[in-house]
């Protein structure tokens, strides 16, 4: 009986300070270029004596930084990893044989990584040092954290976020108005906060012409954390004048479409670059796109419109989560109608969020794994 406490003790413990390294990797998500952004704290008598957040970039490694920090107290001590460490010889030693050399005498792990030079291999190496291995404590939660580089990982293509403002009549703006205010700004800053932490945010030409949108992140303190922004633009129509370009030189803008040499020399000049794209039926070849982003190394894509694009992604299916915030006014009479509301969702999605963002709402939907 009092084993049986203890462990359900030390669960708890090992529960609550892996939450923490999770929350902790958030921090750098979207800056850590290839490299996952990961978490680690090194923790000795219950307290933390070492912290790491990959750096941006994506070195050093999170272990590393958390070591250093800890010194001589991370021998004997527990360290909480937000993914399996990393096994192989790159320019620096595998951050396995790092926990080994300083004595740590044990490591509880999240998610396991499905790159096949460290799949299982980081935690042999630590078991065969003798250091008492747990694996898979919160691997859910920071599963969803480390999204991107999973799915990168596994399928060769970016993770897919669909974010949709929605209309309480099922609109996502009206045609011939531009931007359209349908939520608040409480849901406006959440929207930035998102952006912070993609890689990359996705939209059509007609979004572009019809909104002119900037797509980059304006909380205070946040502004160096815009993603690239991608246009979808088969015939290199982004205007000269728009935001996007205007502000291509300080923060990445690329089309993904062809047109003619003068016009990709006009936009060159501007800063934009541009994506090779294969046409099917007329359309942008969409999984194609998707795995050149990933050879880039980008990892999350967040799709922010319009209509068209939202619903050739989902065509596809190549929406991996869904974010719906729904506003309190109606749109009306010309209102572009949303390809998805609130409730039954395509096939696989299940709702794992509910949120209220001052008068508005917002939903997020998460495919099965």
């Amino acid at each position: 009986m009092a084993e049986a406490r203890e462990e359900a003790r030390q669960g708890e413990t090992d529960r609550r300070f892996m939450a923490a390294a999770i929350r902790l990797s958030r921090r750098h998500l979207g800056l850590t270029g290839t490299n996952p952004s990961v978490g680690t704290l090194i923790v000795r008598d219950g307290v933390i004596v070492g912290r790491g957040v990959t750096a941006v970039g994506g070195r050093p490694h999170a272990e590393t930084q958390a070591l250093a920090e800890a010194g001589d107290l991370a021998h004997g001590a527990t360290a909480y990893v937000t993914l399996e460490p990393c096994a192989h010889h790159g320019r620096t030693p595998p951050c396995a044989n790092a926990l080994v050399a300083a004595g740590v005498a044990r490591v509880v792990g999240a998610a396991s990584d499905p790159d096949p030079r460290v799949a299982g291999k980081g935690y042999a190496i630590l078991r065969a040092a003798g250091i008492d291995v747990v694996e898979g404590v919160l691997d859910a939660p920071a599963g969803e954290v480390l999204a991107g580089y999973l799915n990168r990982s596994l399928s060769k293509r970016p993770e897919v976020t669909l974010k949709l403002a929605v209309s309480p009549d099922g609109m996502i703006g009206r045609q011939g108005d531009g931007q359209v205010a349908i939520t608040g700004a409480v849901s406006r800053r959440q929207v930035h906060l998102m952006r912070a932490e993609a890689d990359a945010i996705l939209i059509g030409i007609g979004t572009a012409l019809n909104d002119d949108p900037e797509l980059t992140c304006r909380l205070p303190g946040l502004e160096g954390r815009s993603p690239v922004r991608i246009v979808i633009d088969r015939s290199l129509r982004l205007p000269l004048s728009s935001k996007l370009a205007s502000s291509a030189r300080q923060t990445p803008v690329l089309l993904a479409g062809g047109g003619s040499a003068d016009r990709r020399g006009v936009l060159a000049e501007k800063g934009i670059g541009f994506l090779a794209v294969e046409a099917h039926e007329d359309k942008i070849a969409l999984p194609e796109l998707l795995e050149d982003l990933a050879a880039r190394g980008i990892a999350t894509v967040m799709v922010e419109g319009g209509a068209l694009t939202a619903s050739h992604f989902l065509d596809e299916d190549l929406v991996d989560r869904i974010v719906l915030f729904v506003g309190s006014a109606e749109i009306g009479e010309r209102g572009v109608r949303s390809p998805l509301l609130p409730g039954p969702m395509p096939s696989g999605f299940a709702l794992v969020r509910q949120d209220s963002f001052g008068d508005d709402r917002c939903f997020e939907y998460v495919r099965k794994r």
